[in-house]
This record gives structure tokens, C-alpha cells and sequence, in this order.
């Protein structure tokens, strides 16, 4: 994943779409067959609105022993290559339009979402991490949403959210990333990495930052990724976050979900952030 002077790392955002089609996966055997993506993929990720510059397959390890095989478009969006060809039908409607807001990919409620802080062997979250993980359900529990959440530490990874520390296979990186809602459940691995090292509010940043994608929402800055010193849309034209009313339409700096952080955050939702979680929750 691509580094940033002066930050410590992008939020890598999982967006990982399930949908059913026989024919779609054995078409699919055609042009990912090896390491190199086809064009014809290619093309797909630029039509959904991703950027392709650099997109190669990677794998990522989860705590349960499974491996998840995964297009890392653009350096931090993570996309099923097994399913990226059924996503025209997102194309077909004009782009990606917002994960975060559409009603079908967010967390169906009122809700308790279970969440277990993974402690076994490698991906054992680090003391700070767990302390960062409890301030986290802290954050969204005292908001009264209609989702709640639940926390235990502990070696399974039987719950809604799983939580855990894959330094030992992202080194020299820091940060973390998960998915995006699908079919009304929050999206289960949430990965952190490189930050035993870091304060306890930076832990808490991180994990409330991507406990927000896993349960809807996309980077407040997704426009530009200015957060990340940049000027890159994470979408195109017409595509991207549906703005939420009574939050800003421009830049907003304290943000917990920017797509990129710093060692002087707090961990704590601004009052945009706020906002938006009670209009969705």
C-alpha cells in the first residue's frame, strides 16, 4: 500500500461485493487466470469508478486460517476478482453510487452487532490495541444508534465483527481496513497493522475509522483525498458519497473517517461525524 509523507498510512478500504451468477464466474476463469490482470478487468475497474493504475492481485490472511484472494486497485480498495464482472450492473446504472448511504449497504436495524477482539497467536490485537478497540465501541455505543455493539476478547472468530492485529504480514505499514456492508450484515474482518508501537488513541482512531466502513460509511474526503496530501477522487463524475444532510459538502479536517491520519489524532467523532451516524443509524 502507497506511503504519504507526513502520515502514517491510507485507510485501505475493503470493498468486497457478493452476487450470484454461474455464468459470470466461469467467464471470469478467462481473464484471471494468473497474477496479471486482463484488460478486460481493467477496463471493469476503470468503469466502476476505481483507479486502475497499479491494480494487481494480492492475498490477505484472516485470523480464522482462510485467505482471502483480492484486486488491490489504486493502492488501498480491495475488489473480489471472483465477482468484479458482475459489478457492471453498477456501471449500468451510472457508477457506484455511495456505499455508505444506499440504504442496501447499511446494517439493517435496531441491531446488536457482536464484536470480538481477536487474541490468538499472530493476529493477537497488542495491549493498546484493545484498549483502542473498547474506546472504539465506546465511541458509537454512547451515541444511542439503532446499532449497538457488543465487545468480548477472545481466540474465535464467531461474531459480527472480528477485530485483529496483521502486523506480522503487512510490515513496515500502518494502519488498517475493512469492507463494506452487504446484504444488511456488517462486514466481518477488520484488519489493523503496525501500530502496537502507536498511542492508544491513535488505536482507537484507526479501529472507530474502519468500524465506520464496515458498517457504511466511505472517506469524508473521497473527492480528493486532500487528508493524504493529494488531489485524487476516489470516484469520477457523479459517483461517490450522497451528501448527508446538516454535514459539510467541502473539506472537513477532524473528521474520523478522512482517508488519511496523523499521530495527533484523538480517536474521537467530530460533531459532523456525529451528525451523520444518528441521520443513518
Amino acid at each position: 500500500m502507497r506511503k504519504f509523507q507526513n502520515f502514517m498510512k491510507i485507510f485501505a478500504v475493503s470493498a468486497i461485493f457478493a452476487f450470484v451468477s454461474c455464468e459470470t464466474e466461469e467467464a471470469e476463469a478467462d481473464v484471471l487466470t494468473t497474477d496479471a490482470l486482463s484488460q478486460e478487468v481493467i477496463n471493469q475497474i476503470e468503469a466502476l469508478a476505481f483507479n486502475s493504475e497499479g491494480a494487481e492481485l494480492r492475498s490477505i490472511v484472516r485470523p480464522d486460517g482462510t485467505t482471502d484472494r483480492v484486486i488491490m486497485a489504486g493502492g488501498d480498495i480491495e475488489l473480489d476478482p471472483d465477482r468484479i464482472m458482475d459489478m457492471s450492473i453498477y456501471a449500468d446504472q451510472g457508477g457506484i453510487q455511495s456505499e455508505q448511504y444506499r440504504t442496501n449497504n447499511l446494517v439493517s436495524q435496531p441491531r446488536t452487532i457482536s464484536v470480538i477482539g481477536y487474541t490468538g497467536g499472530q493476529f493477537a490485537l497488542s495491549t493498546r490495541g484493545r484498549t483502542g478497540l473498547q474506546w472504539a465501541i465506546n465511541n458509537y455505543n454512547r451515541l444511542n444508534l439503532g446499532i449497538r455493539f457488543t465487545l468480548q476478547f477472545a481466540t474465535s472468530t464467531n461474531a459480527d465483527m472480528v477485530i485483529y492485529d496483521n502486523s506480522v504480514n503487512n510490515p513496515g505499514s500502518s494502519g488498517g481496513s475493512a469492507g463494506f456492508p452487504v446484504s444488511g450484515n456488517p462486514h466481518k474482518f477488520i484488519q489493523i497493522y503496525g501500530l502496537s508501537g502507536s498511542s492508544n488513541n491513535v488505536n482507537e482512531h484507526v479501529i472507530t475509522h474502519e468500524m465506520g466502513h464496515a458498517v457504511g460509511f466511505r472517506h469524508t474526503d473521497y473527492f480528493s483525498r486532500q487528508s493524504c496530501g493529494q488531489n485524487v477522487n476516489e470516484g469520477s463524475a457523479g459517483v461517490g458519497a450522497v451528501h448527508i444532510p446538516g454535514t459539510p459538502t467541502g473539506f472537513d479536517p477532524n473528521s474520523i473517517m478522512l482517508a488519511c491520519f496523523n499521530s495527533g489524532v484523538n480517536g474521537e467523532f467530530n460533531a459532523n461525524d456525529r451528525t451523520a451516524l444518528r441521520f443513518l443509524y
